[in-house]
């Protein structure tokens, strides 16, 4: 048995995916503001701090606390839980922020908790804790890629969480060690290992495009990997908007960009 909202849900799409969540008659689901999406009459909004979970401390100090610890992994200052108050079912949708898959973890089938990169949460059964995780290694931290701070799901619900691209799930048998790019990560359960590892040869790491560092992720456990970080996304836009192909060159100039529909 569950101590969180026992939801039903559905995932739609293939590259902009959105997560259709089946309440039942006094059920909830927390979510980011901005994840919303659509819903049914009968399901009512209610924006609070923090998460709403048994973990949070009620107090008003309690509260703050721990929606400004939200602050840290990227999140906003407030959640919003959706509320089946009427006397059927009711759906609710969230829509992923950008191009990539949605994951579903069935925390009571994960041991309780999944630790994630910020920003990766989309919306989860009410009662699911989200908190922050402390890198406990000071390298991993500082060179790990997504930073010192990442963010923690805690409960026996269902959460939902974001990625780019296309997502892996890849279950490490003990002491089996898997080098990844460190945007690449998106979560893991707390038995794997994760540390940084320099990457040695000076020529792969000025020559190479790949930066310097590879996560190292050790198991026991089961890790979930995306193929095209928002990083890496946003880099390449910019360098597309900032800067002039060099293939067109000063001869085609505009022209080529008339002819690939640049404009």
């Amino acid at each position: 048995m569950r101590n969180n909202h026992e939801i039903d849900y559905k995932i739609y799409g293939e590259e902009l995916q959105f997560v259709e969540i089946e309440l039942d008659p006094n059920e909830s689901a927390i979510a980011e503001s901005g994840a919303f999406m659509m819903m049914d009459n009968g399901i009512e909004m209610q924006t609070m701090f923090g998460d709403g979970s048994q973990q949070q401390d009620n107090s008003l100090l309690g509260k703050l606390f721990s929606a400004g610890k939200r602050l840290l992994v990227g999140e906003s200052l407030f959640m919003t839980a959706f509320t089946n108050t009427s006397a059927g079912k009711k759906r609710v949708s969230f829509a992923a922020p950008y191009t990539g898959k949605i994951i579903a973890f069935d925390l009571q089938q994960l041991g309780g908790k999944v630790i994630a990169q910020k920003d990766a949460f989309l919306c989860a059964a009410k009662g699911v804790s989200i908190g922050i995780e402390f890198q406990k290694k000071l390298g991993t931290g500082i060179f790990g890629g997504e930073g010192f701070i990442m963010e923690k799901l805690e409960g026996d619900g269902l959460a939902f969480a974001h990625a780019g691209g296309y997502v892996i799930e890849r279950e490490l048998q003990a002491g089996e060690i898997l080098k990844v790019d460190t945007g690449c990560v998106v979560a893991y359960t707390p038995s794997v290992d994760f540390d940084v590892e320099f990457i040695s040869g000076i020529k792969n790491w000025m020559f190479g495009g790949e930066g310097l560092f590879f996560a190292i992720l050790k198991g026991p456990g089961k890790v979930w990997l995306q193929s095209l970080p928002i990083s890496r996304l946003a880099g390449r836009i910019m360098q597309y908007s900032t800067t002039t192909r060099k293939e067109e060159g000063s001869i085609l100039g505009g022209l080529g960009n008339l002819l690939d529909g640049r404009e």
